[in-house]
Order: C-alpha cells, then sequence, then structure tokens
C-alpha cells in the first residue's frame, strides 16, 4: 500500500477549506466565506498541478 502523504495532506487541506465554507455560510460570515473558497481554490489547483508533474515524470 503505497499512499503519498503531500496528496493526503492536500486532500485534508480541501476538506477544511469546504468545512470553513459551511461553517461560514452557517454564521454568515462572507469574510470567512471568501477566504475559505480561495484557500480551497488553491489547494485543489496545486494539487492538480502536482499530480500532473509526477505523471509527467514517470
Amino acid at each position: 500500500m503505497n499512499i503519498k502523504i503531500v496528496f493526503l495532506a492536500l486532500s485534508i487541506l480541501a476538506v477544511v477549506s469546504l468545512s470553513g465554507i459551511a461553517i461560514s455560510i452557517s454564521t454568515e460570515s462572507i469574510l470567512l466565506s471568501v477566504v475559505s473558497l480561495v484557500a480551497f481554490i488553491v489547494v485543489m489547483g496545486s494539487g492538480f498541478t502536482l499530480k500532473k508533474r509526477w505523471r509527467e515524470k514517470l
């Protein structure tokens, strides 16, 4: 079983940022919602970019 720690960490960060969006909606905080959304986009984008680079190396 080969678990890549980097991808695991990125997926956990994505889940945390999605949870932040849900929490910000329930507390009606626009600032937290925007910050969580930007964090989610950055984490997902970096994850896809990293996966593409690793795939091209092989």
